[in-house]
């Protein structure tokens, strides 16, 4: 039975052919632009990611500020400042934490004997690499020893090989830190970055020989990384500070977090919306195509009104004219959705990768959107598709099945 149908489909479609293939072209485009439309969608997805992924998405910075409410008897405006003493405080009051580091930064003449630059120098201890995400492309980190040794050295940024060392090999070469020599023991890969960034011209030394350089009895900052879900590690993070400074948690002047989860969340909002947004074009472009099928099956049911009348004289149910014209438009929704994607794949293909972010910033081409044709976008456009051909062809297939056998016969 199901054989016969679609062999009758097949034949309808062969007999009008010109307008079989112009129905066939409109059904590829259109299911071409929703799976092309929902790779760059999720190439969109995926460098918004790649960006944060950089730094690793369970990185915390938290910064001292200034208080703006009154804690008990204190007033506000007191200026916060951290010590040791708080990385203890952070340590017993943080469920979930992983690793966790003071910093101390200043921008300091980075000198060898034909080169001067100002550079930021960070004092921190050796975790700094796991919390920040910071693999080295050449040499290694500085380790555990040499931070209670005092030891003088450094890992410096990626652009340290050109400014620098002229394509000689570091690793052993000495660098001049405020006038205070250090050997050069790693230099990290590139990260990536826009115009006046200095993602790549940090550099990096054992947080107790930073005293010799700036004072670390205050710190700039506490860095850390840690498991769990984000905004309760923020929760206890302020509120473990708040208890140890006398301010209120709720307080958001007295200290600053930076929380690249929570910016990573917004952006995934934004991504989803992105996403949503071309699913809508794709369905609508596809609905055009929908319009155009339904109005040559419309032609199809006026044209063969006398044959239907036939088949309806000779027994034929209302079910069986409806799903005979159902399967004609099936058929062709079925062809030029396996076209369409075909030509999604091809495209997709010969376009590879689009700049994004790599127009911006440095070293960011795994930032850019590269149109990958996932399975999931694959059965959303099909779903898409199977609803636009139903509806397509129902509307003409439930006219035809309509007709009086009588009137049709009539129809000249």
């Amino acid at each position: 039975m199901l054989k016969d149908i679609l062999q009758q489909a097949w034949e309808a479609m062969v007999y009008n052919r010109r307008r079989t293939t112009i129905t066939i072209v409109g059904m590829a485009w259109g299911i071409a632009t929703v799976v092309l439309l929902l790779a760059y969608g999720a190439g969109f997805s995926r460098a918004i990611e790649a960006i944060f992924a950089q730094w690793g998405t369970t990185m915390m910075g938290v910064f001292p500020g200034r208080t703006s409410e009154q804690a008990g008897g204190d007033k506000a405006g007191i200026k916060v400042q951290f010590t040791l003493d708080d990385l203890d405080a952070v340590a017993n009051g943080v469920p979930g934490l992983i690793h966790i580091t003071p910093m101390v930064s200043k921008d300091v003449p980075v000198q060898d004997d034909l080169h001067t630059y100002t550079w930021t120098v960070n004092g921190a201890n050796e975790n700094i690499q796991e919390i920040m995400h910071l693999p080295t492309e050449m040499g290694r980190f500085f380790n555990g020893g040499e931070v209670e040794q005092r030891a003088h050295v450094a890992v410096l940024g990626s652009e340290a090989t050109k400014k620098f060392f002229s394509g000689e090999y570091p690793i052993g070469q000495s660098i001049r830190l405020n006038g205070i020599r250090f050997t050069v023991v790693g230099v990290l890969e590139a990260k990536m970055a826009e115009g006046e960034d200095d993602n790549n011209r940090q550099v990096y030394i054992p947080f107790t020989t930073m005293d010799d350089i700036k004072s670390t009895h205050y710190l700039d900052g506490i860095w850390l990384n840690y498991s769990g879900d984000h905004a309760l590690v923020q929760q206890n993070l302020r509120g473990a500070l708040a208890q140890a400074h006398h301010f209120q948690p709720t307080d958001h002047n007295a200290i600053f977090v930076a929380d690249i989860r929570e910016q990573l969340s917004q952006f995934r909002i934004l991504s989803i919306a992105l996403q949503v947004l071309l699913a809508m074009v794709g369905a609508l472009t596809l609905g055009i195509a929908g319009i155009g099928l339904m109005n040559i099956m419309l032609v199809s049911v006026q044209q063969r009104t006398r044959e239907i009348g036939v088949e309806k004289a000779l027994g034929a149910q209302r079910k069986h004219i409806l799903t005979q014209f159902l399967a004609e438009a099936l058929v062709i929704t079925s062809v030029g959705g396996g076209l369409g994607i075909l030509l999604a794949e091809i495209v997709s293909l010969l376009v590879g990768r689009i700049r994004f972010y790599s127009y911006m910033a440095e070293n960011a081409s795994a930032a850019d959107i590269y149109l990958k044709i996932s399975p999931l976008s694959v059965v959303v456009a099909v779903g898409i598709l199977a609803v636009t051909g139903l509806v397509s062809g129902m509307i003409p297939a439930i006219r035809a099945a309509n007709l009086d056998p009588i009137e049709a016969l009539r129809y000249e």
